[in-house]
């Protein structure tokens, strides 16, 4: 499997206690949206969407980065830029 350029790694708390995760790869991210998200909701699909796409290089890595954001919004995860 070819990994897709993620960019820079981003930093999420996922839990309420501020642990972070450390999302380096598209791989990851898709991973965690699939197997560990703690909500399935309209956010979680587009990211999930998104990603598949950009693996495939049928879409861009900033849209699959946008919407996996929005995802961890909507999931009550926060990035690190919000937890400083």
């Amino acid at each position: 499997m070819i990994e897709t350029d993620w960019g820079k790694p981003l930093h999420i708390a996922v839990t309420p206690q501020g642990d972070i995760q450390k999302f380096t790869t598209i791989e990851q991210a898709r991973y965690w949206l699939r197997k560990r998200w703690p909500v399935e909701d309209d956010a979680r699909t587009t990211a999930l969407t998104r990603i598949e796409a950009a693996m495939a290089c049928l879409g861009s890595v900033g849209s699959a980065r946008r919407a996996f954001l929005a995802a961890v919004s909507s999931a009550g995860f926060r990035s690190e830029t919000l937890v400083a």
